[in-house]
């Protein structure tokens, strides 16, 4: 047998394939792992022709045999992948007939290569959609433990990277949950549209024998069938989705990282970051750097090009499947193995984070951060906010001049700007005054941290 016929569509053609072609239109170096896939897919359909009367007993069992015995072989490193075979449904194919004869060849009745890859990357973001919420999920519980353990713990809350208003740490950490809590509620909407299953669409129209999708999809675990053979091939809107929720949680990562990154510096000083999450410096021996969080940083770019690449991809296509889609799955793939890697190193290193409180706290009493707690007071005694507004700025202003802040001030100081201020107001410019007055669903207060943690662990519970 030739060279040209030994491939599977090799019948129409007159010449080989040109060498550097085979090479560049091969998908093997990447599509191999999706081989348990494949495989998966196939036992579900040789059954399903079992089922309908287009195999026989003892052809489907050879079949499932034979898709064994070359998954065996895959797993332990016996089965050589072939380029001139171009992709894994053709190696898998290949050696499954060699290992069972003529029968082995039956097993792509009804079906085509566009709707079996289209069937395999949906059953393999499936399955890694599930495994991705599991490392959100995870993430999720050491942010729910440091905020329990810092719920009381102050530092400065900020807008445009100044100080604000004091918060508590343990508040700062559930607006990072909340975050993840979306993106995981983000990819389990995904994954509804992933379990569809395409496969009997075959190349384009469907097929002539009296397959049983139903059957196919609930062997497979998925929701129903497609139900147009044309956008069944077609479609990769799916993994477009993926690359976005997965671009959103890189975002957050990165902005996370930011944060870390800053409050290491020397200038900041609020945290410390375990060794076996840092590295040192060639030359600068007092180096420790948060190499963690700046490559997450870095990365979050490398997957926001992905989602551009995948929707480049898809703009120009006209119906049905084209081979343009097999550049669908590096973009894909080194998504998910960026987005693992990245939740694993943060569900890794968020619970060791230890809490400099002392560093936070004088960092708060900095920025005047209780000015919006003093003109709160002021309309409480029945000034307009507005003018209460204008009152503090004028204290602020003298703070600035004299270099301290309002709390540092005394009574008869403070009166010079309103006659409504009275010595309970120190009470007020706290800053454990400050965050525990903010004592409501979603404030900063450690009693509403607390209440939301256990809150919070309910719900991922009842998640899980």
């Amino acid at each position: 047998m030739s060279e040209q016929e030994d491939k599977l569509w090799g019948g129409r053609f007159s010449e080989p394939t040109d060498a550097f072609v085979e090479a560049f239109t091969a998908s093997i170096g990447f599509d191999q792992r999706l081989y348990r896939h494949d495989i998966e897919g196939s036992k579900a359909h040789a059954q399903m022709l079992n089922k309908v009367g287009v195999l026989t007993d003892e052809e489907c069992q050879s079949i499932l045999d034979g898709l064994a015995q070359v998954e065996y072989e895959i797993e332990s490193g016996k089965l050589e992948w072939s380029i001139s075979l171009e992709d894994i449904h053709m190696n898998i194919e290949a050696r499954l007939t060699d290992l069972i004869g003529d029968t082995g060849k039956k097993l792509h009745t009804g079906r085509s290569r566009n709707d079996q890859i289209a069937t395999d990357i949906r059953l393999y973001l499936r399955e890694e959609i599930d495994f991705i919420i599991e490392e959100i999920q995870r993430l999720q519980e050491g942010l729910l433990g440091l905020a329990e353990r810092e719920a009381s713990t102050i530092l400065p809350g900020f807008t445009h990277l100044q100080v604000a208003q004091p918060i508590t740490f343990g508040h700062h950490m559930l607006a990072w949950f909340e975050m993840l809590q979306r993106d995981a509620e983000r990819l389990a909407d995904c994954r509804r549209r992933v379990n569809i299953m395409p496969l009997g669409a075959a190349a384009l129209a469907g097929t002539t024998y009296p397959i049983d999708r139903n059957y196919t999809a609930k062997l497979l675990g998925f929701e129903r069938p497609s139900r147009n053979s044309l956008d069944s091939v077609s479609d990769r809107d799916f993994a477009i989705e993926f690359n976005a929720a997965a671009s959103l949680i890189m975002m957050h990562l990165s902005r996370f990282s930011e944060e870390l990154v800053i409050w290491t510096s020397a200038q900041f000083n609020f945290i410390n970051l375990p060794d076996r999450f840092c590295t040192g410096s060639s030359i600068m021996p007092q180096k420790k750097n948060p190499d963690v969080p700046e490559l997450v940083r870095g990365k979050a770019g490398r997957v926001f090009g992905h989602l551009i690449s995948l929707l480049t991809l898809m703009k120009s296509q006209p119906l049905a499947y084209n081979k343009d889609n097999q550049e669908d799955k590096e973009p894909l793939f080194d998504t998910i193995d960026t987005l693992k890697g990245s939740l694993r190193a943060f569900a890794d290193m968020v619970p060791a984070i230890e809490v400099k409180a002392d560093f936070m706290r004088q960092a708060a009493l900095q920025g005047f951060s209780t000015a919006t707690d003093l003109a709160d007071y002021l309309v409480r005694k029945g000034i307009p906010f507005r003018d209460a507004h204008e009152i503090v700025g004028k204290a602020v202003a003298l703070g600035v001049e004299t270099g301290r802040d309002l709390s540092e001030m005394d009574l008869e100081e403070l009166t010079a700007f309103s006659d409504r201020i009275e010595a309970d107001i120190f009470e007020v410019l706290t800053l454990e005054g400050s965050v525990a007055a903010r004592d409501h669903l979603g404030g900063t207060a450690p009693g509403q941290v607390l209440a939301q943690v256990e809150a919070a662990r309910k719900g991922l519970k009842n998640s899980q």
